[in-house]
Formats: C-alpha cells, sequence, structure tokens
C-alpha cells in the first residue's frame, strides 16, 4: 500500500516563512524599543531561539503529517530549508532596515565599532581604526551570503538533533 508521503519543501517553506516573520517581528520590537544597534549575546541567543523553534516545529509537524514516520534525512531537509527561507526573510527585513527605514543605520554601526575598538585596543590610532573599518565597508556585501550560510549550519545542526531525537522509520515487517 502506497502512502503519501508529505513533501519536506511544504514545511520548509511554510514553517521558514512563520519562522521568518516571528524574527521580523523581533527585529522590529527591537527598532521600536531603540535596541536595533544592540548586538549582544542576549539578542543574538534570542533570534537563534526563534530559529530553533521554528526548525523543530516544521520537524514535529512534518512528523505528524507522516504517519508518525520520520528520518534523519528528512528532518535535515526540513531544517536547512526552514532555516534558508526564515534567513532570506531577514536579509530583506534588514536590506529594508539598512536602506530605506534608516538609510544611515550601518554609518552609525561602523561609529559604534570604532567607539568600541579605541576602548578595547587604547594602542590603535584613529587613522589605523578608520582603515580597519574602511576595509569592513568595502567587505559588507559578504555578510548576505554569510548569514544564509550560518543560517543553514544552524538549521542543519538543529535537523540533526531533532531527527536523532524523534526519528521513526518503517519496520521492515
Amino acid at each position: 500500500m502506497e502512502t503519501n508521503e508529505p513533501k519536506t519543501g511544504k514545511f520548509a517553506l511554510n514553517y521558514g516563512a512563520l519562522t521568518g516573520l516571528v524574527g521580523i517581528i523581533f527585529a522590529i520590537m527591537l527598532f521600536t524599543m531603540d535596541m536595533h544597534y544592540d548586538q549582544g549575546a542576549a539578542v543574538q541567543i534570542t533570534q537563534t531561539l526563534i530559529l530553533a523553534a521554528g526548525i523543530v516545529l516544521a520537524i514535529l509537524q512534518f512528523k505528524k503529517e507522516g504517519q508518525g514516520l520520520l528520518t534523519i534525512s528528512q528532518a535535515l531537509k526540513v531544517g536547512a530549508g526552514v532555516a534558508l527561507i526564515a534567513g532570506i526573510l531577514g536579509l530583506i527585513w534588514f536590506f529594508v532596515l539598512s536602506n530605506i527605514i534608516e538609510p544611515d543605520y550601518m554609518d552609525k554601526i561602523y561609529e559604534i565599532g570604532k567607539v568600541k575598538a579605541m576602548e578595547q585596543n587604547p594602542k590603535l590610532t584613529a587613522e589605523q581604526i578608520d582603515q580597519g573599518i574602511a576595509m569592513q565597508k568595502s567587505l559588507a556585501w559578504i555578510s548576505y551570503p554569510v548569514i544564509l550560510i550560518i543560517n543553514i549550519l544552524i538549521g542543519l545542526i538543529v535537523g540533526l538533533i531533532t531527527g536523532l531525537i524523534f526519528k521513526k522509520q518503517e519496520s521492515a515487517y
């Protein structure tokens, strides 16, 4: 008897969009509280937990719709897919924030970085710090693919762990 196996892409797209939306809501909350420049551990951990929760929920729902069956491969696909879609939506939000809502966002980020660098490295001259910032600006474009790659890696790790915990394959008999 043939079973109608659910498609990993459907779950990746739906839960990726939902997870991305929750992440954007969190980012908007930070923006309205004027905390969007804060890249501290609490903000990073919260963003990672939002992503992980979305991935776990997607995998569990996938398993539920698949008559309780789940392979590690399926969990990895759903995890990576959710992370990719959520990452793309997050990058779209970042692009809108840094180019439309607050066009001088990146300049402020670099200024904050300059102040931190001067505090942490008092031996550096202002010219050396400015050279470092100029290099960062010229390489800023690379942050977009790096963010996606990191998101997908997180998706694969969470997918693997969730898959190992909840895997259940059809019996051979």
